[in-house]
């Protein structure tokens, strides 16, 4: 592992343009539940009727009553290092764009300005009449929440399962993926699309991957290095030696 840390630090010392790609193992890390592990919150709540426009429609209460759960959940938890390294990848590259999956927040909390988040973020909410209009929001007991505008529900400003992505947004992340000379994956299983696809564009186009999981994706094969730990703590021993620290 010692030599591919090296490894890493030593191409990202010579990149000016980085894109990094997050998911639930970053989160994870803050003990955050993820949804696909053998206690994730899939495993004890049916999805269709808490995360699709469906269950809103026929039950709004009863799914903002679980957002706002999670909300109180996520508020709990704090950046770790993972998140802290790729506060200072902002600061540090030209070129640097942060793509997420998750919608915890946490990467700003940590101090990234910018953001790329493909799948919402729970922190916020949206308008159901003028879907324009995102603003942060936290619940607490207001389960039935409405839009001061114009009276009109709102909703978690998340994508929920048979929803798209927002286009602006994953145009955002599919030109940096296009764009960048280093893409970076942590803690991603690779499996959900679009985010899946980015870091295969980014090899198409040239960029070298680097990839830190816990476990082996299906795009390892294909990085140029491929490391097996946690993002907190692989993370911050790259850095080190990015920027010369002893």
């Amino acid at each position: 592992m010692k030599k591919q840390i090296e490894k890493a630090a030593e191409i990202l010392k010579e990149t000016l343009s980085v894109a990094v790609l997050t998911g639930a193992g970053v989160s994870a890390e803050s003990n955050i539940p993820t949804y696909r592990d053998a206690d994730g919150l899939w495993n004890q709540f049916q999805a269709q009727d808490l995360a699709t426009l469906e269950a809103f429609s026929k039950n709004p209460a009863t799914v903002w009553e679980w957002y706002s759960y999670r909300q109180q959940l996520m508020l709990k938890c704090e950046p770790n290092p993972g998140h802290k390294i790729f506060v200072e990848m902002e600061k540090y590259f030209p070129e640097f764009t942060l793509i997420t999956q998750n919608i915890d927040g946490l990467h700003q909390r940590a101090g990234s300005k910018d953001v790329v988040e493909l799948h919402g973020n729970v922190m916020k909410a949206r308008c159901m009449k003028e879907e324009e209009k995102v603003f942060d929001f936290i619940a607490g007991d207001n389960y039935l929440p409405k839009c001061e505008d114009c009276g009109s529900l709102i909703r978690p400003h998340v994508v929920w399962f048979g929803e798209m992505l927002d286009s602006e947004v994953i145009g955002k992340a599919t030109s940096a993926a296009a764009n960048c000379e280093v893409f970076i994956m942590s803690g991603t299983s690779a499996v959900v699309y679009p985010a899946a696809g980015l870091p295969l564009i980014a090899i198409r186009n040239g960029a070298k991957l680097i990839e830190i999981n816990l476990e082996e994706t299906p795009v390892s094969d294909y990085a140029e290095i491929s490391i097996r730990g946690k993002s907190g703590e692989i993370l911050p021993e790259i850095w080190k030696l990015v920027k010369g620290d002893k």
